[in-house]
């Protein structure tokens, strides 16, 4: 399946205004945004405010995006399509998720994604602003763990 089959454009004659910061534009088509790469994942800004940033991801299957924390914010993950083994530790300690997910991370919460799956792995995450960014290094590897664990 095709994920344009799955995230169908909408209207391309909606008005949008160039500029990133959010405006008037309230609607956006996240199949406008998705970049497939053979390389890393795209991360691709929908629109950002004073108070987060909309990012919409298209990740391959096998592709990862590697685990990270914000110290200063929140990150949440709406999947919208595929499957995935979500980070939760710096211990690489993993969970399932998949379409239909909510996924937060709290401030300082490791977390990332590796697309096990035969499908992309797309979603939508709201980022608060000025989170920041650091890359954490697994100390070993990603390992399963049930969901009904956490």
């Amino acid at each position: 399946m095709v994920i344009s089959e799955i995230i169908a454009p909408a209207d391309n004659n909606r008005k949008q205004d160039s500029k990133t910061k959010m405006n008037a534009t309230r609607i956006f088509p996240s199949a406008n945004f998705l970049q497939p790469s053979d390389g890393e994942p795209v991360r691709s800004v929908v629109t950002e405010s004073d108070h987060a940033t909309v990012v919409a991801w298209y990740v391959k299957p096998g592709q990862a995006i590697g685990a990270h924390l914000h110290p200063h914010g929140q990150d949440t993950w709406t999947i919208l399509a595929g499957e995935g083994a979500y980070v939760l530790d710096d211990a690489g300690t993993t969970t399932a998720i998949a379409a239909g997910d909510v996924v937060v991370a709290p401030i300082g919460c490791v977390h990332g994604v590796l697309n096990t799956g035969e499908l992309p792995l797309v979603f939508i995450s709201v980022v608060s602003a000025d989170a920041g960014y650091q890359p954490v290094p697994l100390t070993h590897g990603m390992q399963a763990v049930d969901a009904a664990q956490i």
